[in-house]
C-alpha cells in the first residue's frame, strides 16, 4: 500500500492549518466560493473529457492507494526460469508455463514465442502495445492536469465575482456598504481554494499517475528484451546482466549478488 498521496495532503494541509492558526479558521471557510472552486472545476472537467475517460477516475485513487504493482526484480527472475527451460526444453516447453501466468502482456509475450514468431514481428508488437498504454495513461494523467489548470482559473472567477459584488455595493446607500467584506472575502478565498486544490490535490495524482505509469514500461520493456533473448537462446547469464542495466545502481548489484551468492 503506498499511503505517500494521503500523507503528503495532510501534511500539506496541517502546515496551512497551522500557518492560519485554530483560531481563524472560521474565517476561510465560505460555501459559495466552495461552490464557485469546486463546482466550476468539475464542470469544465466533464465538458472536456467523454463519459468514457471520466468514467476511469475513480480507478485512479486505487492506483494511488494500490503501491507499487510491478516489481522488476521478479519479473527477470521469471524470465531467466524460462530462458533455463527453454535451453534445456526448446521454446515449446515454455507454453505451460505461458498458461500459468496472470499478466496478458507477459502471456502473450511468451506465447509469441513459442508459436515462432519472427523476433522483428514480436518486437514490432509488443511495443505497439506498451505506446499505445502509454498514451492512454497519458490521457488519464491529463484530466488531472486539466483540473490543476481549471481550478485556479474557477479561483479568478470567484474574485472577479467578489469584485463585482463589491464594487456594486459602493454604489448603494449607506447600509449596503455592509455587503462589503462578505464580497471582498468570496473574492479572496476563491483563489485560495483554486491554489489549494491545484497544487495539494491534482497535480499530485497527476505526477503520481506518471510514476506509475513508468513502472510498468519498465516492466513491460523488461519483457520484451527477456523473451527476444529467450528466443534468439541467449545464455541465460548473459540474459540477466543485460536485463539489470534497466533498473538502478542499488537494484543491479543486489540483484547481481544474489546470483553470485546462490553460487
Amino acid at each position: 500500500m503506498d499511503i505517500t498521496s494521503i500523507l503528503g495532503v495532510l501534511i500539506g494541509a496541517a502546515l496551512i492549518v497551522q500557518g492560519i492558526t485554530f483560531d481563524k479558521l472560521g474565517n476561510f471557510w465560505d460555501p459559495a466560493s466552495i461552490l464557485i472552486v469546486v463546482g466550476g472545476t468539475l464542470a469544465a472537467v466533464i465538458a472536456s473529457y467523454p463519459l468514457n475517460k471520466l468514467k476511469s477516475m475513480g480507478k485512479h485513487m486505487g492506483m494511488l492507494m494500490s503501491g507499487k504493482k510491478f516489481e522488476a526484480a521478479s519479473t527477470i527472475d521469471q524470465l531467466i526460469d524460462m530462458a533455463q527451460i527453454a535451453r534445456k526444453n526448446g521454446l515449446l516447453a515454455l507454453e505451460e508455463k505461458a498458461n500459468a501466468l496472470q499478466d496478458p502482456f507477459f502471456k502473450q509475450a511468451v506465447m509469441l514465442v513459442v508459436d515462432a514468431v519472427e523476433a522483428e514481428k514480436v518486437r514490432e508488437m509488443l511495443e505497439g502495445s506498451v505506446d499505445n498504454m502509454a498514451a492512454r495513461h497519458e490521457d488519464c494523467a491529463g484530466i488531472w492536469d486539466k483540473a490543476s489548470a481549471f481550478a485556479p482559473a474557477f479561483g479568478m472567477i470567484g474574485t472577479l465575482v467578489g469584485l463585482i459584488n463589491m464594487l456594486k455595493g459602493l454604489n448603494l446607500d449607506a447600509g449596503g456598504a455592509s455587503d462589503i467584506g462578505e464580497n471582498m472575502s468570496v473574492a479572496m478565498i476563491t483563489t485560495f481554494y483554486g491554489c489549494i486544490l491545484a497544487n495539494l490535490l491534482f497535480s499530485p495524482i497527476a505526477k503520481k499517475l506518471r510514476i506509475r505509469n513508468e513502472e510498468e514500461i519498465l516492466y513491460k520493456q523488461l519483457i520484451i528484451e527477456g523473451v527476444l533473448g529467450i528466443q534468439t537462446g541467449d545464455n541465460p547469464k548473459s540474459l540477466k546482466e543485460r536485463l539489470v542495466t534497466f533498473l538502478d545502481t542499488k537494484q543491479q548489484l543486489k540483484l547481481l549478488e544474489s546470483e553470485s551468492g546462490g553460487e
